[in-house]
């Protein structure tokens, strides 16, 4: 089954703790500190894999976590690095932020995208050591990872889209020209997912040509197949529209299909298209070909006739496709991918809640108390050192906060004393 679009949860790997240590050997006085830094954690990446044109490796596990970073260790070793997670997925393919702002897309030229950056590693005690402070009883934990629900969306990467209403013929005209062998049928929708296949015009020139499954009016809000595949054809740089001559009304079909494009996304409508009258092996389509191509040329339209099955008219089609995708310029992202700065170690709020004890809530804050040795006195001071500076102590005061009531910071509890 064709897979274009997939929710997954992506966390990288939390840095190692640094260590508190002391260098202890029976002929070296006044050792000192030599705790180790903690490795950093994992990071998850999307990296591009040309051999892949769907995100079916993702049906049946959807969660992924990146190694955690080690501790560090004595003599000043620092742990080992957390191995990063590298997700494969095919070329088009877009991560949006659970949030609805674009990561980043993955097109030929960016071999990989971060979405989730690992944990930076522990200070040791050896790193605290100072002129004032020869032995250090504190250190750090590592940072934690970035958990993130991510958007997987997949739009192919094709020169050309085949498009047109059901049963027009484009699965037989993807078959006749490439080696692709997409399902057949004398029936509506007998497409139910996009085909790709290569097209060679000569021997240094070739065509990827994609065949978006049939649309019908109102497919741009959802109706039949159209809504779900209508994003593979904003990858292409040209259109074939193909034409069922033998429909009831070949020029209200064509002017149906134009209309939903556009109704999707206006640069979609207003692609370089190449219409293509198809069935022209039946002889009722073959005695109206001329008055149907009178009702095209008054819309200003000069369609090619073909025959998909017949194999007729196709080399010359292909070759003005060739001819327009050459001088097309590919696509541009839909989107400017959005840089979110750090969180500022400054922002943060305090709320209380309805048991009367105190939350402080703020990323950057959060995982400073996630990183704070809490069994170690100088760890908390230098903890309790940084909420006077960023005026965290002063925002309580003035919210109420009360001898001996419990403030909570991320999963951390604290008893609130003068």
């Amino acid at each position: 089954m064709f897979l274009d679009e997939v929710n997954v949860l992506v966390a990288s790997g939390k840095g190692g703790d640094g260590i508190v240590h002391f260098r202890r050997e029976k002929y070296v006085p006044r050792g000192g500190p030599d705790g180790g830094d903690g490795g950093a954690g994992g990071s998850v990446l999307l990296k591009l894999e040309p051999s892949l044109n769907t995100l079916s490796s993702f049906r049946r596990r959807r969660h992924f976590r990146a190694e955690a970073g080690r501790p560090g260790g004595p003599n000043n070793r620092q742990g080992k690095s957390g191995n990063d997670l590298e997700l494969p997925v095919p070329p088009g393919t877009i991560a949006y932020h659970e949030q609805g702002h674009m990561l980043g897309e993955l097109l030929p030229g960016t071999e990989r995208l971060l979405v989730a950056r690992g944990g930076r590693g522990g200070r040791g005690n050896a790193r605290y050591a100072n002129s004032r402070n020869q032995a250090p009883r504190m250190a750090e934990k590592g940072e934690p990872g970035e958990e993130y629900r991510l958007r997987l969306e997949l739009r192919l990467i094709a020169d050309i889209g085949i498009v047109g209403v059901p049963n027009a013929g484009k699965s037989s005209l993807l078959a006749a020209v490439t080696n692709a062998h997409p399902k057949i049928g004398d029936y509506p929708f007998t497409t139910l997912e996009p085909n790709l296949g290569v097209a060679e015009i000569n021997p240094e020139r070739f065509l990827v040509l994609a065949d978006i499954p049939g649309l019908i009016e109102g497919a741009h809000q959802g109706a039949g197949l159209g809504a779900a595949f209508l994003r593979h054809v904003a990858r292409t740089r040209v259109l074939i529209h193909l034409v069922d001559g033998a429909a009831e009304d070949p020029l209200a079909d064509y002017s149906q299909i134009n209309a939903e494009l556009a109704l999707y996304q206006p640069q979609v409508g207003s692609k370089p298209q190449i219409v293509a009258v198809n069935k022209l092996d039946l002889p009722q389509v073959r005695s109206g070909w001329e008055q149907l191509e009178a009702g095209f040329a008054r819309l200003g339209v000069h369609p090619r006739p073909v025959s998909a099955l017949a194999r007729s008219g196709l080399k010359e089609l292909l070759q003005e496709a060739a001819r327009l995708a050459a001088k097309t310029e590919p696509p541009a992202p839909d989107q400017i991918p959005i840089y979110r700065p750090e969180p500022e170690l400054a922002n943060f709020d305090v709320r209380q809640r309805d048991d009367g004890s105190w939350e402080i809530e703020g990323e950057a804050l959060e995982r400073a108390a996630a990183m704070t040795y809490w069994e170690y006195e100088e760890a908390v001071r230098r903890f309790q050192r940084l909420m006077l500076r960023l005026g965290v102590n002063q925002t309580l005061r003035e919210a109420g906060v009360r001898e001996g009531d419990l403030v909570r910071i991320g999963g951390h509890e604290l008893e609130w004393r003068e």
